[in-house]
């Protein structure tokens, strides 16, 4: 299973958390674009550190997301640009994140076509179009739980055939993105599992 970065601090503790499980856990190094003011010119240097971790398979989960605008948007494309810049120098996939910020995402990932072409966009639940410019960029395609979703996942079951095998992977988001289909519904709506204990 693979351990999400988000923010610097939650990097550390995702590698944490890889070591005291190493047979089962890896992590990716990054700040998500939520985070991005957070990531400055000078933790440069700790996010390289971070990615060359032997427990680090990603960079990310980094990216732009104009929807919620959290951070703004020119302080997104910055902190993205430099987490692409490190991914390339490092030589480590990306696990990407986008929602409404189209043009500039692809336009940034166009300038940096190598590690364009080893990455992963997570959590794809677009159309079409959106998915042939992805393939045609060499993104491989995170399907989640959205594709349950009635009320929001028409788009992606209709172009979820259309993704090439060798191209499509299938994440949780846990613990967010509870599948709508699941029944029963757990009580804590968390997309997760607990692990049961077999008696003897």
């Amino acid at each position: 299973m693979i351990v999400t970065g988000s923010t610097l601090d939650d990097t550390d503790r995702a590698i944490a958390l890889c070591r005291q499980h190493p047979h089962a856990l890896r992590a990716t190094a990054g700040v998500h674009p939520h985070h991005a003011t957070s990531l400055q010119e000078h933790d440069s240097e700790r996010l390289s550190e971070q990615l060359s971790d032997p427990m680090v398979v990603a960079a990310g989960e980094s990216g732009l997301d104009y929807f919620r605008n959290f951070s703004q948007p020119a302080e997104q494309r910055r902190a993205f640009e430099l987490q692409l810049g490190l991914a390339e120098r490092q030589q480590k996939p990306l696990f990407l994140h986008h929602r409404g910020a189209q043009v500039d995402f692809f336009a940034m990932l166009r300038a940096h076509p190598r590690v364009a072409s080893r990455a992963v966009l997570h959590c794809f639940t677009e159309g079409q179009a959106m998915l042939e410019d992805c393939l045609a960029l060499g993104l491989s395609i995170g399907v989640t739980g959205w594709i349950c979703d009635e009320r929001r996942g028409q788009a992606l079951r209709d172009v979820a055939p259309h993704i090439p095998a060798d191209r499509l992977m299938l994440e949780t988001d846990a613990p967010y993105l509870l599948p709508r289909t699941l029944r029963p519904k757990p009580a804590h709506r968390r997309n997760e599992q607990h692990s049961c204990r077999r008696s003897s």
